[in-house]
Order: C-alpha cells, then sequence, then structure tokens
C-alpha cells in the first residue's frame, strides 16, 4: 500500500519537473527564539502565492517545529531517510497551500558519520529533489554543528534571521563570520525581525550590514524588515501561518514585500551556480 502511494506520488512529481536544478537555501540564526521556522514557514508559502515550487526541509534535528507551527503531525522525517533507506517520496509530508516538507525528528546525530553507501543514497535521492521544486529551504538549527554547516556551506545562499536585540545581533554577526570564514562568496540575506518601528528597524539592519563590512569584509544584503506584530503569536498560538491566519497582517504584509523584492533581486543579481548542491556537499564531506 505504501508502495503504491509513494509511486503515485513519483509519477505526480514527474508530471511535474521544473526544467532547472532547484535553488538551495539555508535559513539561519545565531541564537534560537528569533523568529527563524515562522519566518521559513511563511516565506515558503509567500514564494508558492508566486507559482514558485517549495520544499522545506526542517534540519533542526531534535528542536525542529515547522509541523507544529502548521498544526500537521508528520508521519515521517528525514531520520527515516537515513536510518530505514525510505525514498524522499515516502517521507515528504504536505501541509497548508500544497506546501511540500520535510520534517526534522529527533534521535539522529552526526547525518555524515555513516558508510558511503548510505552517503550515496542520499546523494540520489537529493538529485530528484532538485528537478521537482524550485526552492529547496532547509530550516537549520540555531548556532553552527559540524553536520549543519555542511549544508550551509553547499547551499546557493544564507539568509540569516536576527531580531534588534544585542544578544541576537551579536550572535547573528558570530554566525556569519563562521560562514563566511570559511566560504567568502556565500551569498547571505539579513532580515530584522520583530523590529519596533519600519525606521528603526531600516536603521539596525544598516548598522548590522555595516559592521558585517567593515570587519568581515564581504557584503551582506538587507532583505527586509518584519515588524513585531501580536498577529504572529495569535497565528502560532491558532498553529496556523500567519500569512494564511491574516494576510492583511503588518507581518503578512512584510513577508509579501519581502518575497517580492527577494524574487527580483535574485533575478538580477544570481545566476544558476555552474557547481551544484551535492557536488559541494560531496567536496566539503570527501574531502
Amino acid at each position: 500500500m505504501i508502495y503504491d502511494q509513494a509511486e503515485g506520488l513519483r509519477r505526480k512529481l514527474d508530471n511535474n519537473r521544473t526544467p532547472n536544478q532547484a535553488k538551495t537555501i539555508s535559513v539561519i540564526s545565531g541564537k534560537g527564539g528569533v523568529g527563524k521556522s515562522n519566518f521559513v514557514l511563511n516565506f515558503s508559502l509567500q514564494l508558492i502565492n508566486t507559482q514558485k515550487k517549495v520544499l522545506v526541509i526542517d534540519l533542526d534535528m531534535g528542536m525542529g517545529n515547522i509541523d507544529i507551527l502548521m498544526g500537521v503531525h508528520a508521519e515521517k522525517s528525514i531520520i527515516n531517510l537515513f536510518e530505514d533507506h525510505l525514498s524522499v517520496h515516502e517521507i515528504i509530508e504536505t501541509g497548508p497551500n500544497g506546501l511540500s516538507y520535510i520534517a526534522a525528528g529527533s534521535g539522529l546525530n552526526h547525518l555524515f558519520n555513516m558508510r558511503e553507501t548510505d552517503r550515496s543514497f542520499f546523494y540520489d535521492q537529493y538529485r530528484e529533489l532538485v528537478q521537482m521544486y524550485d526552492y529547496i529551504i532547509f530550516d537549520m538549527g540555531a548556532g553552527v554543528t559540524e553536520d549543519g554547516l555542511f549544508f550551509i556551506l553547499a547551499s546557493d545562499e544564507c539568509i540569516v534571521i536576527t531580531t534588534p536585540e544585542p544578544t541576537a545581533i551579536t550572535d547573528a554577526y558570530g554566525m556569519i563570520k563562521h560562514v563566511v570564514n570559511m566560504q567568502r562568496s556565500m551569498p547571505i540575506y539579513v532580515i530584522m525581525n520583530r523590529s519596533l518601528g519600519y525606521q528603526e528597524g531600516q536603521k539596525s539592519l544598516r548598522r548590522f550590514n555595516d559592521v558585517v563590512s567593515k570587519f568581515l569584509h564581504v557584503q551582506s544584503r538587507s532583505m527586509g524588515i518584519i515588524p513585531d506584530d501580536k498577529t504572529v503569536t495569535q497565528a502560532v498560538i491558532k498553529q496556523v501561518p500567519y500569512v494564511l491566519f491574516n494576510h492583511r497582517s503588518k507581518a503578512a504584509k512584510a513577508i509579501k514585500e519581502i518575497t517580492n523584492n527577494y524574487l527580483k533581486d535574485s533575478k538580477e543579481i544570481h545566476g544558476q551556480s555552474s557547481i551544484t548542491f551535492i557536488e559541494k556537499l560531496k567536496r566539503l564531506i570527501e574531502g
């Protein structure tokens, strides 16, 4: 029965393949509690509203909450891919508005401290994914882990989530420093979440990017401001993404503007990388 369902999903996805490789984005933060997963969810849904095919992969092992934010229960997780060798077609779940996601699960450490055959299985599965979607978005755990860093450095670009709080700013800077010290060419976008006001948020974002430029000698890009909005808290309690809970809310309007600007900027500035995610990941892991 499971095999038949997987085959049906596979045929459906085969009929809707995109001609280009999916762009892989890692969404990161220096510390927890800055709204990273909520951004991933609502940003992904807004991309879907622009007719993009999106897959979210929750890689916050043990702390993943994408499914909770959507008010759904994932039957399978990425753990099943590695431990049970289930195909990606068998572990992909469906959220609101047709959002595809793979839940994080728990209990798996050192993802790539495994046999060559296991790594090859993952590579093959991911190669299938990049033909199905326009964007594959990794919701990374806060801070830096060895396994997480592999995914981040192999991605096409990173989005860093922070808030105006000094501890969040400091940790976000530390996160960017860690990434660029290992890969200076990584395109980095910055989101200032929970800003108390637009002008204040813009100033905080500008100051942050100036510090990154001055001390790390790289240019991080301002992706946008998301205002502090009580609607976000209400949506989390109701387990409904805030772009669906109240599309007229300040936060929802900000996500729409951020997404539109991102798509325009991405089209004008970035071409498709000649090195695929898997090729970069293999180099990082295998040397």
